[in-house]
């Protein structure tokens, strides 16, 4: 879920930086179909893997959009920097909520 919410992010929000080593990315992003096989192969998944896994797949979905978002609000977009940021705060709360599970 946390590269999802990278591309999620990269698609989404603007890059703050046209110069930055990142802008490629976001120049090469086409919404919807850069998000669309990997929500079908992480939904699937946790679909399959009964309720524990579905609310895990639920919240990583939530995580990675959300923490996204969050580095829009604060900081009116994106650099590599918080592309990388949304990857790593998905996976840790990911981790958090598997160990409440």
């Amino acid at each position: 879920w946390g590269r999802w919410g990278q591309v999620a992010a990269i698609g989404f929000y603007p890059y703050l930086k046209p110069e930055g080593k990142g802008a490629f990315h976001k120049r090469d992003i086409r919404l919807p179909w850069a998000l669309l096989p990997g929500l079908g192969a992480l939904g699937g998944l946790a679909a399959l893997s009964g309720w524990p896994g579905g609310i895990l797949g639920m919240s990583g979905a939530g995580i990675a959009l959300l923490s996204g978002y969050w580095f829009h609000r604060q900081l009116g977009g994106h650099t590599g920097d918080t592309y990388g940021a949304v990857v790593e705060w998905t996976e840790a709360l990911m981790l958090c909520v598997a160990a409440a599970l």
